[in-house]
């Protein structure tokens, strides 16, 4: 039986501590950049998790080049940007590069200022998470660094971004889950979500009213709930729920989370899902597995998404006058309970 490789057993090779090796290989500061070297070297030789695929001839001699991460919220507070994370900062190391976290807030979205710690001259690649502001976005646009966004801002005129943009394909499973919906009689269908929040989102939306259109059916406002974000509890979506005059046959949400509170919502209303009404979500976040009714939605291949992004900016660095790629990775649908026996 082939031997499992451990962080420990990484140590053990290298007469290193198990912590020395957990912070290279996770990123922290603190070590040497010999140590770190060692410890890469080793990691790849033994072809440890995203280290396998990783050409040990190709690191030999390669400068440490430094990746900043820009993000309005921390991305490891949901499953789906814990993975992303993973499987981009895995590649990026295996090809010699650190990643530097920089939280952007508000106050400095308002006046369009970087982080005080941000320096420009020791930075090789950007990517930015999280950050949907269009002036922000046209900020960091600027700064002429290699740079590529995870989602982006909904409105973004794409001609005018010099930098690669990374997406879940949102459009065509929205798409398709509505249409079997309408097919399937529930024809009143509301949409739950800010669709000006993100591009995702607004993808999403687009999706939907694609589904609409291509039915004969036309978008019926009193049956969605799409005010801006910021507002979408479950008690502010009860709200809004008891100011419909009546409720649709179902409810599309921009993504799990909103979903979640509009279930939650529901049920304080003794509205039964699937019975009454059914629910579809996105993001196929580890939530929507465990909330009774389980919740249709669309998974997302969220670290292959992080390898592919990371693999696009390391391109970009080498290859700055490539022309910029908008991507859309694959998602694919999951039907759950919260809408019945659909298929």
């Amino acid at each position: 039986m082939k031997k499992k490789i451990t962080m420990q057993f990484i140590a053990d090779s290298l007469g290193l501590s198990r912590n020395t090796v957990s912070k290279v290989l996770n990123g922290y500061p603190g070590v040497s950049n010999e140590t770190k070297e060692k410890v890469i070297k080793k990691a790849i030789e033994l072809n440890y998790k995203y280290f396998s695929n990783t050409d040990i001839e190709k690191f030999n001699g390669k400068e440490t080049g430094n990746i900043a991460l820009l993000t309005a919220n921390m991305p490891t507070s949901s499953h789906y940007g814990t993975s992303f994370l993973n499987g981009f900062e895995g590649k990026i190391r295996s090809e010699g590069y650190n990643l530097s976290y920089y939280i952007i807030r508000e106050a400095e979205i308002n006046a369009l200022l970087l982080p005080n710690s941000f320096q420009t001259s020791k930075i090789d690649g950007i990517i930015c998470i999280e950050l949907f502001d269009k002036n922000y976005i046209e900020l960091i646009n600027k700064l002429k660094i290699p740079t590529i966004f995870a989602d982006t801002s909904a409105d973004v005129f794409y001609p005018e971004l010099v930098a690669d943009i990374i997406l879940m394909e949102n459009e065509h499973n929205v798409y398709g889950i509505t249409k079997k919906l309408i097919d399937k009689g529930y024809t009143n269908i509301g949409f739950v979500g800010d669709y000006n929040h993100c591009r995702s989102f607004y993808e999403r939306w687009i999706g939907f009213n694609h589904a609409l259109l291509d039915s004969n059916l036309q978008l019926n406002l009193s049956y969605c709930i799409i005010d801006d974000d910021k507002f979408f509890s479950s008690d502010w979506i009860g709200d809004q729920l008891d100011r419909m005059k009546s409720l649709p046959s179902a409810f599309f949400c921009a993504n799990d989370f909103i979903a979640i509170n509009v279930l939650s919502a529901l049920k304080e209303r003794n509205i039964k899902v699937p019975d009454d009404i059914v629910i579809c979500g996105f993001d196929d976040s580890i939530e929507s597995k465990i909330v009774e009714p389980s919740l249709t939605t669309v998974h997302i291949f969220s670290n292959e998404m992080g390898v592919i992004a990371a693999e696009t900016l390391l391109s970009r660095i080498k290859n700055p006058s490539r022309p910029p790629q908008i991507i859309h990775v694959k998602t694919e649908p999951i039907f759950r309970n919260s809408t019945g026996n659909i298929l």
